[in-house]
């Protein structure tokens, strides 16, 4: 028995694929099903069976058109209203496919109907368990996404789910979770890449904790919940439309400064330090970075509203479209390929500084006046920042811009790439930024290390 891992690093989840004797199970497959098909067929199985944990709230399933697709029965939790034919997992089903067993175990608390899959193979000897958003790596998924009158009821039934997961299974049990990896859907930080059961019932704080003690501190730490997210778990219960990751029509440089002059959603995918040396004026820049594009472009950009990409090759266009489409923006307006220069038809192109916390100490002493924006999340400044900064959360800047005083502002976030977004917005709308480029937390050149940081900096 042969279990493959197929990283999202964007969303920060993983899909799987369970091959034995020419026969696959796929548990919680993304949109972008090209690559599960792809993997089954590099191991040689038939897929018999696609089973979700639940109903997603941070991306697209790609679980209907695949069990479409291959034939396979597709398995949803019984408890969840779909308008699609499924396989309804109650607890203590068994599904088989070929060898392997799949047994279901009700585990609420990331939502109501949440399921776990404990496979077994033909002697019922336990192989792993799938566990979706329940038991994480050193965590739990989150309570709070489908209702904050449910999140106290649902936090409870998290911390009964995953010590009955520890209760049942052997201490060896392989643990495969789908969120944690970088996912808002996990309630606080997850740690490593493997686990097992019993190594989580030395650090998961549902096992470590007594139940008040678990529920006060999960709730106290939840943090802001994405902007897309409201759209996910709707859409996946009405069943996702086929996927197409096919090239966005093209859009010549006349068009696209039409775009710009109007104002929409042009999203320039070049490295944050190319687009602040020189960049279309209006363009925002959302760097193609997998482990931040789509969050932050689905955070802001109003659910619907026309987006045009800009890229330095088609091959850049094409990675952000199926980055995109896993969280549902499909209807792109088009895409242009090129270098700025090309794409400005002989227009001047904007551009804007940067900087690190080194820069920005010097800047500070020079002019103790001078405009910082914290651009992090309120759970990231709630542990201080830079004395004397203003805090705007980078979700909330595109209707707070007019917050930010006239003329100079130096933008600073956890790494560099949401002051670069912040950047962009505030020269769009005629600031004069400074970028600063750098993680803030880092020892040798954070802003602790260039002496910025205040632990009183919290509002």
């Amino acid at each position: 028995m042969q279990i493959d891992i197929i990283e999202t690093t964007g969303l920060g989840d993983r899909s799987y694929l369970i091959s034995e004797d020419g026969v696959g199970v796929v548990v919680d497959p993304q949109r972008d099903i090209d690559r599960v098909l792809a993997l089954a067929e590099k191991r040689a199985v038939h897929i018999a069976l696609v089973v979700e944990t639940h109903l997603h709230n941070d991306y697209l399933t790609g679980g209907l058109e695949l069990a479409t697709t291959v034939g396979a029965d597709y398995v949803v939790p019984a408890g969840d209203t779909v308008e699609y034919e499924r396989v309804p997992a109650g607890d203590g089903d068994v599904l088989e496919a070929g060898s392997m067993r799949l047994r279901v175990l009700h585990t609420p608390g990331h939502t109501h109907h949440h399921v776990s899959y404990v496979l077994a193979d033909a002697d019922r000897n336990v192989q792993a368990v799938f566990t979706g958003g329940s038991m994480l790596y050193g965590s739990t998924g989150r309570t709070d996404l489908v209702g904050p009158e449910h999140t106290d009821e649902l936090t409870h039934a998290q911390y009964h789910s995953v010590r009955r997961l520890a209760d049942e299974l052997p201490d060896g049990t392989p643990v495969f979770p789908t969120h944690g990896f970088g996912s808002f859907c996990s309630a606080t930080p997850t740690s490593g890449d493997s686990s097992t059961v019993g190594e989580q019932v030395a650090v998961n704080p549902a096992l470590t904790q007594d139940e008040q003690t678990f529920v006060d501190q999960l709730i106290a730490g939840l943090t802001v919940i994405p902007a897309w997210y409201s759209h996910m778990g709707p859409g996946n219960a009405v069943g996702p439309t086929p996927v197409d990751l096919s090239m966005p029509r093209p859009v010549d440089p006349t068009e696209l400064a039409e775009r710009l002059a109007a104002g929409e959603w042009v999203i320039d995918l070049r490295s944050r330090t190319a687009f602040a040396a020189g960049h279309l004026p209006g363009a925002l820049n959302f760097e193609l970075a997998l482990a931040n594009f789509v969050t932050y472009v689905g955070w802001l950009v109003p659910f619907g509203a026309p987006i045009t990409l800009i890229g330095e090759t088609e091959e850049q266009v094409a990675d952000a479209r199926r980055e995109l489409v896993r969280i549902g923006i499909d209807r792109l307006a088009g895409a242009a390929v090129g270098s700025p220069e090309a794409l400005a038809a002989g227009r001047e192109l904007s551009s804007y500084p940067v900087s690190d916390f080194t820069g920005l100490a010097a800047a500070m002493a020079a002019d103790p006046d001078l405009v910082v924006l914290d651009a992090r999340r309120a759970d990231e400044r709630a542990g201080g920042g830079v004395r004397g900064s203003r805090h705007v959360p980078i979700h909330d800047l595109p209707g707070s811009i007019d917050e930010v005083p006239d003329g100079n502002v130096w933008v600073y976030c956890g790494s560099g790439y949401r002051a670069a977004i912040a950047a962009s917005l505030l020269t769009r709308a005629g600031r004069r930024p400074v970028l600063v480029n750098g993680g803030y937390g880092d020892p040798d050149s954070g802003a602790a290390a260039a002496g910025l940081h205040d632990d009183s900096a919290t509002s």
